[in-house]
């Protein structure tokens, strides 16, 4: 049932052996922070470095690797296009819109994190051309679904939710 979507028996495999196509899982992260001064609410964004969107900003995230848990996962792309760590962060939601990514079919486990003390010093790295902090109210255009993701991290609005702050692990 090659082309069907479904499964298929691997070239020289037994005939109740499956191949099946999936989807990439990725994670992407929501880092908000209010700034002391303004009290307004900031975003932590990338810049991205390589194709698909080179040079627009997305949110931090990539994929999981084979054997990784999604949990450590969005904290390593964190750490390695940003230089953020030890952020406590929860499991937004689940964006799987098959035409999100044109690579191809991708699945992303969403995670936010609140900066408590407002935006944190960040660097770039990784596949990162740039990591900077941006007013809510000021976003520049995102690549793939991140708009999306955005507007609705920020209409659940965690930072008035005491229960998201501190340990989410």
């Amino acid at each position: 049932m090659a082309g069907d979507g479904e499964s298929s028996a691997a070239p020289g495999a037994p005939e109740d052996s499956r191949v099946y196509r999936n989807p990439a899982l990725t994670v992407d992260m929501v880092v908000l922070a209010r700034s002391p001064s303004t009290a307004s609410c900031q975003v932590l964004l990338i810049r991205r470095g390589r194709e698909p969107f080179a040079g627009y900003h997305a949110l931090p995230g990539g994929f999981v690797d084979y054997g990784e848990n999604p949990d450590h996962a969005v904290s390593r792309e964190l750490e390695e296009e940003t230089g953020l760590s030890g952020l406590h962060c929860r499991q937004f939601r689940v964006y799987g819109d098959p035409a999100r990514d044109p690579r191809g079919h991708t699945v992303s486990i969403v995670y936010v994190a609140l900066a408590p003390d407002g935006p944190l010093p960040v660097r770039a790295g990784d596949d990162a051309a740039e990591a900077a902090w941006f007013p809510v109210d000021e976003l520049p255009p995102l690549a793939f679904d991140h708009d999306r993701i955005v507007s609705e991290v920020l209409a659940a609005a965690p930072w008035r939710n005491p229960e998201t702050r501190g340990d989410a692990s």
